[in-house]
């Protein structure tokens, strides 16, 4: 069964295409499944699961792929961090592509 993924953003925010980019990338490598869904914050129909998180935010199969909890404050940039510490605008690629192999199993 193919995970559902999301992605969740805020009208304006400067690291949308990032996390675009980003999940072509890890959709690329994944086996099946090829599609998001696009969810902008202030949506009154966007999933429990991924209200309070800040923009952008990818879940798969209703889990936010970094494991990160809602920060309550969904108008706000996020920051990710690589395995270097450095500063990302996205989740990664393989970051991304290890949440839809651990939902697939």
């Amino acid at each position: 069964m193919k995970p559902a993924i999301d992605l969740v953003y805020f009208e304006g925010c400067p690291h949308l295409e990032a996390a675009r980019e980003a999940l072509r990338a890890a959709l690329g490598s994944s086996a099946g499944t090829t599609a998001w869904r696009e969810w902008r914050s202030d949506d009154p129909a966007l999933p429990e699961y991924a209200a309070g998180y800040g923009s952008p935010s990818i879940f798969v199969g209703a889990r936010e792929v970094t494991g990160a909890a809602p920060t309550a404050t969904a108008t706000a940039c996020r920051v990710y961090l690589d395995a270097r510490g450095e500063r990302l605008a996205a989740p990664s690629a393989a970051a991304i592509a290890a949440a839809i192999a651990a939902a697939a199993r």
